[in-house]
């Protein structure tokens, strides 16, 4: 039975059903490990290990590493991809695959350049970042406008189709902060602010419905500017009210809550 496992793909598929037909619950970029709670079949129930989501996925999407592998790696110093898209060899391919800005190079040596997902070793062709290094206020707009105009997907987390839930984890996470998947998690964690005027370029906004309930997430840019994921990435007025559309000259999203996790 596997224990954890790690994934190889660039981006897989995890849904909360176990079938292709259900809709996704988030997506596994590559190099990220999670714990296999269940296997039914073809299809593996698993947690991820950085954020707690929880999903079906197939089993000939993952990699099974032991403990010793798992704990060596989170131990160690975190390298993310930064391009939007990335090329990585496993030694004795004859070619390369891509993978989405974000993925993790597990156990990197920045010495040859190499890093190892299981038992295989691979390279990066293109830049890394370390993180936590540089301004992370200024990264975090910077890397919401990278993905400006992509599609808006349910559950996703890559340049081919994010949520605003994974816009605020992702662009974090390329800034070397981690941040949750859920919305009711951004809205329980972080520092409260009180007044928009407070924010910051990189806080992040929260909407609501009018029962309350937290619905929709985005970053602030510049003074009233946010960047959010709705239909696609784009950037909207802000104010107290919410955000406002300036081609439809109305608002669409109620603001709830400004959180800081810087």
């Amino acid at each position: 039975m596997m224990i954890f496992g790690i994934t190889t793909a660039g981006i897989v598929p995890l849904r909360r059903e176990k079938s292709e037909r259900s809709v996704l619950a988030s997506q596994a970029l590559f190099g990220e490990m999670m714990e296999v709670t269940r296997e039914e079949g073809r299809w593996c129930r698993m947690r991820m290990l950085h954020d707690g989501t929880e999903g079906w996925t197939r089993r000939e999407d993952l990699v099974g590493v032991d403990e010793g592998f798992v704990r060596r790696a989170m131990e160690g110093v975190p390298f993310v991809t930064r391009d939007m898209f990335s090329i990585v060899m496993r030694e004795g391919d004859w070619a390369g695959q891509l993978v989405p800005a974000g993925s993790l190079l597990p156990l990197y040596d920045g010495e040859t350049g190499c890093f190892r997902v299981g038992d295989d070793a691979y390279r990066l062709v293109g830049s890394l970042s370390e993180a936590g290094t540089g301004n992370a206020r200024e990264a975090i707009a910077r890397y919401a406008l990278m993905y400006y105009n992509v599609p808006y997907v349910a559950g996703g987390r890559s340049p081919r189709g994010i949520d605003n839930a994974g816009l605020v984890q992702m662009v974090y996470r390329l800034a070397g902060v981690g941040v949750p998947r859920q919305l009711a998690r951004l809205a329980a964690e972080g520092q409260t602010l009180s007044f928009l005027e407070e924010a910051l370029p990189g806080d992040v906004v929260l909407f609501g419905d009018e029962s309350g309930a937290v619905t929709h997430a985005g970053v602030l840019w510049e003074a009233g500017r946010v960047i959010h994921a709705s239909g696609r990435v784009r950037v909207d007025k802000i104010d107290h009210h919410g955000i406002f559309n300036e081609a439809t000259k109305r608002y669409t999203h109620a603001l709830k809550l400004i959180k800081r996790f810087l």
